[in-house]
């Protein structure tokens, strides 16, 4: 029975990421030293999974995540369907109380299914899973390619998963997330569905330094 294991996690920290200035696609922040002691971790806990290839984003933090695997010369394919969600005229501002609100105003809608809402001048949830797609079949066309590593970005990382899963996207913030978490999943061909077998793993991480705020993107 063909299986496919994927090892599927969002970047490590960025200055935007810890200042709490928002970060979409629009935004290619690289990763600050805290990013890259997680990538450094990650890369400690993981080195000798017998990864075939690496897919990310186009973006280079997630590039940067995974840079410790690519020396081992991996193949790498960059996929800009695994890009974060554009935020649109929001992106490279700190969010103020009213940005906040709003925020939480859009996400209210998306959980109530407008889906097709998107901040002005970014993306919905629909026209994100709607570039992923193609993403995610280049990814499960090489079933040869039976242990992979992908790294994206948070919130598209949601939606990422709802298209895994065969889930309704108002389901999406279900699925928790931190800078360089691990979701693991197992690919079943015969039956084309995916288990998730491990969910926001953290346990390969340092703590974050006391100087370090949550990241408040949402």
């Amino acid at each position: 029975m063909q299986k496919k294991t994927i090892y599927l996690i969002r970047h490590g920290q960025t200055e935007y990421n810890r200042k709490g200035v928002v970060q979409g696609s629009g935004i290619d922040a690289p990763l600050n030293d805290f990013g890259r002691t997680q990538a450094q971790a990650f890369y400690a806990a993981y080195k000798d999974v017998p990864f075939q290839h690496v897919y990310t984003s186009v973006l280079q933090r997630s590039i940067q995540s995974v840079d410790a695997f690519l020396k081992m010369d991996l193949p790498h394919t960059k996929l800009s369907g695994l890009n974060e969600i554009n935020w649109g005229v929001k992106e490279g501002k700190v969010a103020n109380a009213e940005d906040s609100e709003y925020y939480a105003s859009v996400i209210r809608s998306w959980k109530s299914g407008e889906l097709d809402k998107a901040i002005e001048g970014g993306e919905s949830p629909n026209m994100v899973m709607e570039r992923q797609k193609p993403a995610l079949d280049a990814i499960l066309s090489q079933p040869e390619q039976e242990t992979v590593l992908v790294c994206m970005h948070g919130r598209a990382m949601r939606i990422f998963l709802c298209l895994m899963l065969g889930l309704d996207l108002r389901r999406m913030d279900e699925f928790e997330h931190a800078n360089l978490c691990l979701y693991l999943l197992e690919y079943d061909y015969e039956q084309q569905k995916f288990e998730v077998l491990r969910a926001n793993d953290q346990s390969h991480l340092p703590e974050l330094p006391k100087f370090a705020e949550e990241d408040k993107k949402p």
